[in-house]
């Protein structure tokens, strides 16, 4: 990447921003191919999703991610480059495709501000391979014309533009002129949604009354056969409302209420959203160090501050949690390990607690050496014995067989990689596939030995639960 020593905050005016597309452009037609222009403005304090509000179209890709709790939200709009990949490689074709693009890119800005620069939105379905009908490819990776992000009160808003010897840039730094000065004076008065929430909404369970159930006993009975140790299976259910579901509507319950996970929609350009708010991070790397966690082992939440304590308690000396604990912790260890990696983490998982669930958690640092970058992690850890199973080989291929539909996104790894190294990716969780007037819903649970069919199908329905009310909203 090209860092060019220009301060767009000194030279606020079309005409400017018209010749310094211009001279990119003659780099274009130098180098005999498209530069992508990346300029990064340090501005008061916006809301990210306010922002995505305002521009949403469905036929635009968007990404966005907020942690309440850690005052951090970033949202990206209208892909001005893409790419998908499928197959055991599809991380590695990611990776190339991020490191091409950048070979041709020109930066100016302060890029010392958090997610200055292009950012790399991307993601990556649960399995390497997309099934016919699918809302999102196996993987996608895309860089927005527009980027806003917000870290501990400090916004910065980016414009990523493609130049080539052909485009019209008088034009195009018109249309990037007038984003700016939108950006600068945002007016957060006028209505995000128009049509009316949906209040009502038929649920239907996906496959028969029961499969559920018959799934776990037969997932146990091939755990007695010593044909895995721990397998994840989700459920899925079908919400039909009278009235288009708007996802950045349904999102906004969802990030107040779980301020903790991570809220998130995204966007496959065709009309489609996935939403959620997960609680599980897959890795953060900042200034060389990962951190990931494992999050296995559930109980739910206390009606009053005793019975919760009295869950949390239990649930830190159930030997079947536990035992699911610990499977998760020794693989994401074992894996990072054969990175060449060298993790650290406690010697006892706490209980961390969201709004209607309390799980089991250890945090895990490494350093990052031997050039390992953040997405060569994600592949090495994706997907998790949390999501997934142990071993992976043996249990990941069994799962579209008992659950009897296709993932797609579900328990994937979302997420996004900047200039610098730094990247965050989660994991798809307690999420749903938003597709007009239409939602379907994923929630799964971990089976080990000891679990019991009728706890597990309860405690689905409790993950169910927060997202069914979020639609209804």
């Amino acid at each position: 990447m090209k860092i060019l020593p220009i301060d767009p905050a000194a030279n606020q005016n079309p005409a400017a921003l018209r010749d310094f597309l211009a001279q990119c452009q003659i780099r274009a037609a130098a180098v005999g191919r498209p530069q992508l222009v990346s300029i990064s403005l340090g501005v008061d304090a916006l809301d990210p999703l306010a922002v995505l509000e305002s521009i949403f179209e469905p036929g635009d890709r968007h990404f966005y991610v907020e942690r309440l709790a850690e005052a951090t939200a970033v949202a990206g709009a209208e892909a001005v480059l893409s790419f998908t990949a499928e197959g055991p490689g599809r991380f590695a074709a990611c990776r190339q495709f991020v490191d091409d693009t950048l070979e041709h890119t020109v930066a100016v800005g302060d890029l010392s501000l958090p997610f200055s620069g292009p950012l790399f939105f991307s993601a990556f379905a649960f399995l390497d391979l997309a099934e016919p009908g699918d809302a999102f490819e196996a993987a996608s990776v895309f860089v927005p014309r527009w980027q806003v992000a917000l870290r501990d009160g400090r916004t910065v808003a980016v414009a990523n533009l493609v130049v080539d010897s052909t485009t019209p840039v008088g034009a195009l730094a018109e249309k990037v002129w007038r984003a700016h000065s939108k950006f600068r004076a945002f007016d957060y008065t006028g209505p995000a949604f128009t049509d009316p929430a949906a209040r009502e909404a038929a649920v239907a369970e996906v496959g028969q009354a029961g499969t559920y159930v018959q799934a776990v006993r037969s997932a146990l009975s091939q755990i007695v056969d010593g044909a895995f140790a721990k397998i994840v299976l989700a459920r899925a259910k079908d919400v039909t409302a009278g009235v288009p579901l708007h996802p950045l509507r349904v999102l906004n319950g969802l990030r107040q209420r779980f301020s903790d996970c991570y809220a998130f929609s995204i966007a496959n350009g065709r009309g489609q959203s996935f939403i959620g708010a997960s609680p599980e991070r897959l890795l953060r790397v900042e200034a060389g160090e990962l951190l990931t966690e494992a999050m296995a082992g559930s109980a739910r939440r206390g009606a009053t501050a005793s019975e919760d304590a009295a869950f949390a308690a239990a649930l830190a000396r159930d030997d079947k949690e536990l035992r699911e604990h610990a499977l998760v912790l020794d693989e994401i260890v074992r894996r990072l390990e054969a990175l060449g990696l060298a993790p650290e983490h406690p010697g006892r998982p706490g209980v961390r607690r969201y709004a209607n669930v309390q799980h089991l958690h250890t945090p895990i640092r490494a350093a990052l050496q031997g050039g390992v970058r953040a997405i060569d992690a994600v592949a090495a850890l994706h997907p998790t014995p949390a999501v997934g199973g142990f071993p992976r080989d043996a249990a990941v291929p069994r799962i579209r067989g008992l659950e009897g539909f296709p993932r797609g996104l579900y328990a994937g790894a979302l997420g996004w990689m900047d200039v610098r190294g730094n990247a965050e990716f989660f994991v798809g969780l307690r999420s749903a596939l938003i597709d007009g007037n239409r939602a379907r819903l994923y929630a799964g649970a971990g089976i080990v030995q000891g679990s019991s069919p009728e706890k597990e199908a309860a405690e689905t329905e409790l993950k169910f639960r927060a997202m069914q009310e979020a639609l209804m909203s």
